[in-house]
C-alpha cells in the first residue's frame, strides 16, 4: 500500500500522454526499434528522462532470459595494456546494449576459481578471461561450457576445443625481436620471461630461442631469467647482471615495465644503454616513450584485441548456436625500434 509521500512510479502511459502519441510508439522506442524514426526516439528518452522513467530491465531478462551482461576476468587491472583491453571491450559491449562485469585473478588461480563461481551466479550471457600466471587448468569454467554460455580466452589464452582465442603471434614478434638484436651485433642476449606456463610468455621464450638458433647462437641456460616482470623483479635483474663476470650485451625483456625498471637500475650501476647494453621490451607501454633511452619493443593493440573479443561474444550469443566452434584470431603486432638498441 502506498503512503501519501510516495511518488507513483512512471509508466510508458505517462510519457504517451506527455508526448501525445501512443503508449505502443514509446514501448517500441524505449526499444530502440527500427520503425521508430530517430527523432521520435530521441524525444521519448528525453521525456522519459525529465519524468523519472525506470527500465525494468529485469522484466526484459525474464522475457529474453538474458541479463545483457557479460563477465570479464583479468590478471590484473593496473596494466595499461588489460586497461586499453576493457575499454575496447566496453565500446563494443555497450554499443550493442550489454554491461560489462569485471574482476580480476590478482594472479592467481584460486582468485579466478572464485571470480568464475561469482559470474557464473551472476548470470552473465558469456565471459572474457585472461588466465592468471598460475593458472594450471580450465576445470573451473566447465560450467559455462555445460550450460552453452559463450567462453573466450583472449592473450593469455588455453586450447579448447569450444572455446576462441584471441592472441598475437607472440612467437614471431619475439622472433623479429631478437632477430634485430642480433643483427644490431649482440651475441649474448639475456631474456626476462613471464611463467613459461602461460601460452604469451612461452611463445615469446620459444622465439627468443628459434631466433638464436637461426643465427647459429648456442642458448645458455644463465641467460634466461623467470619473474612475474615487476618493476621490482626488473631491479633485481640488473643487480643480478652487474654481479655476473660474463654480462649479456642485450636484454630482452617479456613486458615494458619489467624492461624499463632493469634499464633504469643498470644506469644507477654505470652500465649505459645502449652504449654498454641493448634493452628492449614487449606491449609498448607508455612507459616507453617516458624513459630516457625510449625503448624498443613490440606494439599489439590492447583496444582492438579489447574490440575483437567482444564482438566475436557478442556474435555468438546473437547466433544462439548450442555449440561453440573454437577459432583463433591473430591480430597483428608492430617492432617499434627507438633508441634504446640503437648503436
Amino acid at each position: 500500500m502506498s503512503t501519501p509521500n510516495e511518488k507513483k512510479e512512471v509508466t510508458i502511459y505517462d510519457i504517451a500522454e506527455a508526448l501525445h502519441i501512443s503508449a505502443a510508439t514509446v514501448s517500441r522506442g524505449l526499444k530502440n526499434h527500427p520503425a521508430i524514426k530517430q527523432a521520435t526516439k530521441d524525444k521519448i528518452f528525453a521525456q522519459a528522462e525529465r519524468m523519472g522513467y525506470r527500465f525494468n530491465t529485469f522484466a526484459r531478462n525474464l522475457r529474453t532470459k538474458r541479463t545483457y551482461t557479460i563477465g570479464v576476468i583479468v590478471p590484473r587491472l593496473n596494466s595499461m595494456f588489460m586497461s586499453d583491453v576493457i575499454a575496447g571491450m566496453e565500446k563494443v559491449s555497450n554499443e550493442a546494449g550489454y554491461e560489462l562485469i569485471i574482476s580480476q585473478s590478482l594472479e592467481t588461480m584460486e582468485k579466478e576459481m572464485k571470480n568464475a563461481v561469482t559470474m557464473f551466479n551472476n548470470r552473465v550471457d558469456g565471459l572474457l578471461v585472461s588466465l592468471a600466471y598460475t593458472t594450471t587448468g580450465i576445470d573451473h569454467f566447465k560450467r559455462f561450457m555445460d550450460k552453452n554460455i559463450p567462453l573466450i580466452f583472449f592473450d593469455r589464452v588455453f586450447e579448447h576445443p569450444n572455446c576462441p582465442n584471441i592472441v598475437i603471434n607472440n612467437h614471431k614478434a619475439a622472433y623479429e625481436l631478437t632477430s634485430y638484436l642480433i643483427q644490431q651485433g649482440a651475441r649474448r642476449i639475456m631474456h626476462i620471461a613471464g611463467n613459461l606456463n602461460r601460452n604469451v610468455y612461452s611463445q615469446r621464450f620459444k622465439g627468443y630461442k628459434d631466433a638464436l638458433s637461426d643465427a647459429g647462437i648456442q642458448f645458455k641456460e644463465d641467460w634466461l631469467i623467470v619473474n612475474n616482470l615487476s618493476a621490482e623483479d626488473g631491479i633485481r635483474t640488473a643487480k643480478h647482471i652487474c654481479a655476473l663476470t660474463e654480462r649479456p650485451d642485450a636484454i630482452f625483456g617479456a613486458n615494458d615495465t619489467c624492461a624499463v625498471a632493469c634499464m633504469q637500475e643498470l644506469r644507477r650501476n654505470g652500465v649505459y644503454v645502449p652504449k654498454d647494453m641493448l634493452v628492449a621490451g614487449f606491449n609498448n607501454d607508455p612507459i616507453a616513450t617516458v624513459v630516457e633511452p625510449n625503448l624498443t619493443t613490440v606494439n599489439y593493440r590492447g583496444h582492438e584485441m579489447g574490440e575483437v573479443a567482444a564482438r566475436t561474444l557478442i556474435n555468438l550469443l546473437n547466433e544462439g548456436s548450442e555449440q561453440q566452434t573454437a577459432a583463433t584470431i591473430v591480430l597483428r603486432h608492430e617492432l617499434i625500434i627507438r633508441d634504446s638498441t640503437r648503436r
